[in-house]
């Protein structure tokens, strides 16, 4: 079998009903994607007390978030490779095994180094996302792949809404170790259940695996994304930071001299060049970006102190829940991306979405003191986003070749993982720079909220431009009179690539 050849539908008898496996491949799908994203959270309502909990200092418990992002955005693209050439199965059971062992170390341990390593491993999660929409399009037929894909690129808001107030109300009214016990025992009911639920791709890429790509690819987002998460803590003109990204230019600019003449590359860089492929890359970072200064700026604006004159004062746990709508409003419109991907295109829905992020933050600056208005405000950034990530991965499907799915749906996690980075120290330097002392303690004003919400709502309108520019998308005239007679629609070639 040709691995980059369309992929032929499963062979099942027209009226057949599927097998409960079959029944169960999406839901299995999508609860390890919400596991994943949860996972993430998890540890973020934690923050304040590790230190007194470990007895290490408050830098050193940062690492418990660094240790996830870094080893996320390396493992993210070297498992999709894999995943390619491996099997996509075999290679998220693994995945989903590492989170799980990295659960169970957190939960046995109060040692910060061994913490530490256990977030670094639970980074191997974050390449369930792209190995499973990938498994969804080789697996699931045209009618029902749409909104498969849409709903398990969704479940990355998702279970980050449903994530932190669950870690919220576990930290007020339980031992802090067993937030752990519980995602290491979803883990492993996870596995268990991708192991009976989801069949193995015969869809592959085989070849010899690109060591020394990856070890560059590792070397290089490394330096970058410590240089971006620790910039605010080390100083951003500090020899350090300056190196970290001296270096990662440097090794970057070998890597791709090194990709371009490996004869089965990493990163397959002629196709990531290709309009299609190379802006649908853009736009994911920018999203990523405007995406995740919602859940930064909310969670920590209305749990600032009344004393500020705009702050609500609220617990971790009603924190938790102002986001949560948001997380309901991703799980409800999912199919409604999908059907609007169907009928226009992905690129417009892309577009739609981004531009609704960008609503969504006018309305955070038109009022950020009342609740409701908060809670609004942050939901239309979450529907926003729930448009534009269920548009991203069918874009890479559409331009690619089957047997690379994985690996590009990978480096397209990767480019949202780069933007949430940067959001992130692009919004702590906004709001540290915007402080005043209430209590004798440094609180961000309301001007500096605002200043963040401009930035995030400018960046989401340059993801919509950028998502734009996506070229290919709109058929032409005699193409769809073609399809008419034929009686396809944009849904039915999912499967099929489309060149760029």
């Amino acid at each position: 079998m040709d691995p980059s050849a369309p992929i032929p539908e499963p062979s099942r008898a027209p009226g057949a009903t599927p097998r409960l496996r079959d029944r169960l491949t999406i839901p299995v799908l999508a609860s390890g994607g919400i596991l994943m994203a949860v996972m993430q959270t998890v540890v973020v309502p934690l923050l304040p007390d590790l230190p007194r909990l470990t007895g290490a200092s408050a830098a050193a418990v940062s690492w418990m978030v660094t240790a996830t992002l870094l080893s996320g955005a390396v493992l993210t693209p070297v498992l999709g490779r894999a995943g390619d050439m491996y099997g996509k199965r075999r290679v998220l059971i693994a995945a989903l095994a590492l989170m799980t062992a990295g659960s169970v170390l957190c939960a046995l341990s109060s040692d910060i180094g061994v913490l530490i390593a256990a977030r670094a491993l639970q980074g191997a999660a974050a390449s369930v996302v792209p190995l499973s929409i990938s498994i969804l399009r080789d697996e699931l037929p045209p009618e029902r792949r749409g909104s498969a894909v849409a709903l398990m690129s969704s479940t990355v808001g998702i279970g980050a809404a449903l994530g932190l107030p669950l870690a919220a109300v576990v930290v007020q009214y339980a031992d802090w170790h067993t937030m752990f016990w519980l995602t290491g025992a979803l883990g492993a009911l996870g596995v268990t259940a991708t192991w009976w639920a989801v069949r193995e791709s015969p869809v592959r890429e085989p070849g010899r695996f690109d060591v020394l790509g990856a070890l560059g690819l590792a070397v290089a987002l490394v330096c970058l994304l410590l240089g971006v998460s620790q910039g605010g803590q080390w100083g951003w003109g500090s020899p350090r930071v300056l190196g970290l990204f001296v270096a990662a230019a440097v090794v970057l600019a070998l890597w791709w001299w090194q990709q371009l003449r490996a004869e089965r590359p990493l990163v397959d860089l002629r196709l990531v060049t290709r309009p299609r492929v190379g802006l649908s890359h853009v736009a994911a970072l920018l999203t990523g970006f405007a995406f995740y200064a919602n859940s930064l700026v909310t969670a920590q604006l209305v749990q600032a102190p009344k004393a500020t004159g705009y702050g609500l004062g609220l617990s971790i746990v009603a924190t938790g829940l102002c986001l949560l709508p948001g997380g309901v409003t991703m799980l409800l419109l999912s199919p409604v991306s999908a059907r609007i991907s169907a009928a226009r295109g992905p690129r417009v829905t892309l577009a739609l979405g981004a531009a609704v992020i960008a609503c969504g933050y006018a309305v955070r600056i038109a009022d950020s003191r009342d609740l409701w208005m908060i809670i609004l405000g942050a939901t239309v950034v979450a529907s926003g986003t729930t448009l534009a990530y269920s548009a991203l991965p069918t874009l890479i499907l559409r331009a690619v070749p089957a047997g690379q799915t994985a690996s590009a749906n990978g480096v397209n996690v990767l480019m949202r993982t780069v933007g949430q980075a940067v959001s992130s120290a692009a919004v702590a330097a906004v709001l540290v720079h915007h402080s005043n002392l209430v209590g004798g303690i440094a609180v961000p004003t309301l001007h500096g909220y605002l200043l963040a919400f401009a930035m995030a709502g400018a960046v989401a309108l340059a993801a919509c431009a950028a998502s734009l520019s996506i070229p290919g998308d709109a058929p032409s005239d005699g193409t769809r009179r073609a399809r008419r007679a034929r009686g396809t629609t944009p849904a039915a070639r999912d499967g099929a690539m489309e060149g760029a």
